[in-house]
């Protein structure tokens, strides 16, 4: 009988470490940081698929997006910020907020589906944003491009989801060099970034974009690999994001691994551990 009382006892300080555990890592990740792991290649070279990150969600206030979400598809759990916090979705306000600026790396919640993706923010509300032969107009003005040379990584599969690169030196078998052109672009306040171009795509040329009050423009690093604003939400991409679908911001890689696993310590990228972002 003592024996059974003193499981129980067990049982009870386990299960109560076990929630107390889980509602600081709750507070946490709403208030303070959010973990991001980078699966796809669209904000190459500035992120690289494996790098892990923590969004600094205190830099533009709070809103329905800041609640966590638990996704796991492995077992079916697929539970949302809408789901914890969907009262205030509707709320246009963010609760300390700030608004993000233009060159800001940011994590938002999809429009539609929810899902979180990151990307650069190149349009605030009231800009004109439209793509001509590759080069981005930002009311009515072409950004500064120079040339930096060549990206090149190794053609392989990378990453969790075994995604292979996408190159402008044609179909490469696996193991040989992949190459992108690379340039650094200046936005018009002055924020310099690099960006990739693998070749003609049907993104390098658009209409104008009108950004309205209260929403945003995003694209991606990595131009002619990325699901961003240019792509309406109607054709599965983006489009427009409101303010309070804003997550955080990115500020800093913390670990990174070129690897199918982070436990696979010879893909450890070690010079991207805690490297600034631009």
């Amino acid at each position: 009988m003592a024996e059974n009382k003193g499981i129980i006892a067990w049982l009870s300080e386990t299960a109560k470490t076990v929630f107390w555990a889980l509602l600081i890592a709750g507070i946490f990740r709403t208030i303070f940081f959010q973990p991001f792991w980078i699966p796809s290649g669209s904000m190459k070279d500035t992120l690289l698929i494996g790098d892990f990150l923590f969004v600094n969600k205190m830099a533009y206030g709070y809103s329905y997006a800041s609640c966590p979400s638990i996704r796991i598809p492995q077992v079916g759990i697929d539970i949302g910020a809408e789901d914890f916090c969907g009262f205030l979705e509707d709320r246009e306000e963010r609760i300390f907020g700030s608004d993000p600026e233009r060159g800001d790396i940011v994590v938002f919640r999809h429009p539609v589906d929810g899902r979180d993706f990151i990307k650069r923010l190149i349009g605030v509300p009231g800009d004109r944003i439209q793509m001509i032969d590759g080069v981005l107009q930002i009311n009515d003005v072409a950004v500064t491009i120079e040339d930096a040379g060549t990206f090149t990584e190794i053609m392989e599969p990378q990453g969790p989801l075994g995604l292979r690169p996408q190159c402008a030196n044609g179909a490469v078998g696996l193991g040989a060099v992949c190459e992108k052109s690379r340039a650094i672009e200046t936005l018009p306040n002055g924020v310099t970034h690099a960006i990739l171009d693998i070749g003609p795509r049907a993104t390098d040329n658009t209409g104008v974009f009108t950004v309205p009050e209260g929403q945003y423009f995003f694209m991606g690093d990595n131009r002619d690999n990325s699901t961003d604003s240019r792509i309406a939400q109607a054709a599965r991409g983006v489009g427009f994001v409101e303010r309070k679908d804003l997550v955080g911001r990115a500020d800093r890689v913390i670990f990174s691994s070129a690897g199918r696993s982070m436990l696979a310590f010879w893909t450890w990228r070690s010079d991207r551990f805690f490297k600034a972002l631009d």
